[in-house]
């Protein structure tokens, strides 16, 4: 009995959902890109990079030139994990930084920080991009987790996420480019657990706790620029455009549905130098209001790019209720981005809790 007691117990901390989770509601992108995270993710009319598969592949009518970059990458840290890591002695910071980038390391961290929240994020992106065509690959590893009681058997809450698969977007510009039309396919593997765990007991996660699965995941999008001052620019964009589940389901089963919801977006582009020129954007995430219980306040974001001889770019933004800025360099073998936001850890609150994050982005190749 004390054995069935105790599987049960193990079976619950694991299986009943955390409160913590990720923003898919404000930053739906399977691969979020530094320079929108600046714009307080405010993007879907700018977008002219590899990101545009993701935030709105009509985008790529507006690529400049090919590159084909190996080496693109992103990684994330919030303000809790680098104080967690660094905490304490500074010649336990190298032990410390090791253990943050592992569930059970993470665990042990914040036992004695409860109530801080860690979050990483890095994704790989390496791609051929041209105007109208994009392909490449997608890794992705997110994780957050924070102890909300080091007494209680599900103090520890957590959600770890790990996506990848390969995609391909298509562009298609009408009208002298006035209206461009864009769709990009994944075949998306996930695999992805929310829960909680006893914050004193050791942590050992076997595949099959996790939720696994599979998804053809399809994003539309649509942009239309008035060729006169300013380029006045009205976009759209579709997430899951094919309302598809997962399946080919292993493990715990299939992971959450993502759903099916569109972006609005509205942009003006001054030009303010004969080298100098401004980005003025603003967003609508989830009009459709396919995530509930979300602040409206939330989900209106707006962005600026001031943009120096196209190769030095300054970034504002506000987003999810919150401030955001970045620097960026690009050239056409190397892009460098380095940029602060932050979201909202609340459910629906609009200001709720401030979850500052810094990123960094490096893409290179030829």
């Amino acid at each position: 009995m004390k054995c069935i007691a105790l599987l049960t117990l193990i079976f619950i901390s694991y299986s009943v959902k955390a409160t913590i989770g990720f923003e898919d509601a404000i930053f739906p992108e399977l691969a979020t890109s530094s320079r929108a995270l600046a714009m307080g993710n405010a993007f879907i009319a700018k977008v002219d990079d590899a990101s545009a598969a993701f935030y709105n592949p009509a985008g790529l009518g507006t690529v400049r030139y090919p590159h084909l970059h190996l080496s693109n990458f992103q990684i994330e840290l919030n303000k809790g994990l680098i104080g967690t890591a660094s905490g304490g002695k500074i010649t336990d910071v190298l032990s410390n930084t090791s253990k943050a980038f592992s569930l059970d390391g993470t665990r042990q961290l914040l036992l004695s920080r409860v109530g801080t929240i860690t979050h990483s994020s890095f994704h790989a992106l390496p791609n051929f991009t041209s105007r109208y065509f994009s392909m490449g690959y997608l890794i992705s590893k997110k994780s957050r987790a924070v102890v909300t009681d080091a007494a209680s058997a599900t103090g520890f809450e957590f959600a770890d996420r790990f996506d990848q698969g390969p995609y391909a977007a298509i562009n298609l510009s009408m009208f002298g480019g006035v209206f461009k039309i864009g769709t990009s396919a994944i075949l998306l593997m996930r695999k992805e657990l929310i829960s909680t765990a006893n914050p004193t007991q050791t942590i050992n996660l076997a595949n099959s706790a996790y939720y696994n699965g599979n998804l053809v995941d399809v994003t539309a999008g649509a942009k239309f620029t008035l060729p006169i001052t300013f380029l006045p620019t009205f976009a759209i964009n579709f997430h899951n455009a094919l309302d598809k589940s997962f399946s080919g389901s292993s493990g715990a089963g299939a992971p959450t549905k993502i759903p099916r919801g569109y972006d609005v977006g509205f942009s003006i582009t001054p030009q303010i130098g004969t080298n100098t020129k401004v980005h003025l954007e603003a967003n609508y995430k989830d009009l459709s209001g396919a995530y509930s219980g979300i602040s409206a306040t939330r989900r209106f974001l707006l962005g600026a790019e001031f943009s120096f001889s196209n190769v030095f770019f300054f970034r504002l933004g506000y987003g999810d209720g919150f401030g955001s800025a970045g620097l960026g360099v690009k050239s056409r073998k190397l892009e460098f981005d380095l940029t602060t936001y932050a979201v909202d850890t609340t459910a629906s609150s609009f200001r709720g809790h401030e979850d500052r994050r810094f990123a960094l982005s490096i893409s290179s190749g030829f």
